[in-house]
C-alpha cells in the first residue's frame, strides 16, 4: 500500500491506539490528581503521534527519520512514566503491561520504519 498521506503510517495508526490506552488510564481519578505525570503521559503519547506526521511533511527522508527519533523519545518517556504509575499504584500490573507492550510495538515500528527510510535513500 503506497502511504499518501500520515494517516496511512502503521506507527501512525498504532501510535493513536497507545494515545488512546494513555489517555484512558489518566481517567484514573488518583492518577488526575497527580497534574504533573498525567499531563506528561498525554503529552508524550501524543507527541508520538505528531512527530510522525511532522516527520512525513518534512521536506526529506532525513528530516523524516529525525522526526521519528523524536517520536521514539516520547515513546521511552511513555514507558517510563508508566513505571511511576506502577510504582504509585495508580495502575494494576496487566494494565501496565498491556500499554507498554504497545508502546514497545510502536517503537518496533517506528525502527523498521527508520531502515525502510534509511534504505531507500542509500538507493538513490
Amino acid at each position: 500500500m503506497k502511504i499518501e498521506r500520515f494517516e496511512d503510517i502503521e506507527s501512525w495508526k498504532q501510535a493513536r491506539i497507545l494515545m488512546n490506552m494513555v489517555y484512558e488510564l489518566t481517567k484514573n481519578p488518583s492518577l488526575q490528581k497527580d497534574f504533573g505525570l498525567k499531563d506528561q503521559m498525554q503529552r508524550a503519547a501524543t507527541s508520538v503521534m505528531a512527530n510522525i506526521a511532522e516527520g512525513f511533511d518534512g521536506q526529506s527522508d532525513t528530516s523524516f527519520i529525525q522526526f521519528l527519533i523524536y517520536a521514539r523519545r516520547s515513546l521511552a518517556e511513555v514507558q517510563s512514566h508508566l513505571y511511576v504509575s506502577l510504582d504509585q499504584k495508580y495502575m494494576e500490573t496487566d494494565q501496565f503491561d498491556g500499554i507498554y507492550s504497545k508502546a514497545t510495538e510502536v517503537k518496533s515500528l517506528i525502527s523498521g520504519f527508520m531502515r525502510y527510510l534509511r534504505k531507500s535513500k542509500q538507493k538513490k
